[in-house]
């Protein structure tokens, strides 16, 4: 084996999170000593996806279509959307089965310091969204910190039309919506509580 294919594949993968040198070598070697069919599987899904997946021109979810399968799926409530900063979020959310509306991805929260304002989450979009689509109910699903909740008080103040809630905190504080179980992820959303400024 050429050591220095080698040490790029390696190098490669420590790009992913949570994956260190010692992982990213154990990977590597596995896939190409013990599984090339899968390597050659794993190399061509993720250039087909590189290449075809885009954001949902409704929600801002990863898919290789104009709209993903939420926004698309007629059953679905689209009197209710749910606002959440990831698409890790959605697909959390997803696998409890108990959320049956549609949403809207944030990618990221408000964090000036960071230079992510209010257009760089789209709260736009999602404002002429609510008005267009005759919105019920925005269910604020930002996490529990501190920039989290900035981003849920900021879009509370500009949404006139329907009630808005934020998710119940069943969540951790500080924590993040992906780590988190299904059950605590289910019971949140069904605990929700409408947001009161006095």
């Amino acid at each position: 084996m050429d050591k220095d294919l080698v040490s790029e594949l390696i190098n490669a993968l420590t790009i992913l999170p949570g994956v260190g040198k010692k992982s990213a070598q154990r990977m590597a070697l596995y896939l190409l000593d013990k599984n090339k069919d899968g390597a050659s599987i794993l190399a061509n899904t993720l250039l087909q996806a590189v290449d075809n997946i885009q954001r949902c021109s409704s929600c801002r979810m990863l898919t290789s279509k104009d709209l993903c399968g939420v926004c698309s799926d007629n059953s679905r409530d689209s009197s209710n959307i749910c606002v959440v900063e990831s698409p890790s979020d959605v697909l959390a959310i997803e696998s409890t089965g108990g959320y049956r509306g549609k949403y809207f991805v944030l990618l990221g929260r408000l964090s000036p310091i960071d230079g992510v304002g209010p257009e760089e989450l789209g709260i736009n979009d999602l404002l002429s969204r609510i008005n267009s689509e005759n919105v019920k109910e925005i269910i604020l699903a930002t996490s529990s910190t501190v920039e989290g909740d900035a981003t849920a008080i900021f879009i509370k103040d500009h949404v006139k039309t329907a009630k808005v809630s934020r998710i119940s905190y069943g969540i951790p504080i500080g924590g993040e919506l992906e780590y988190v179980d299904g059950t605590t992820i289910a019971r949140a959303i069904e605990g929700r509580i409408e947001i009161n400024v006095d």
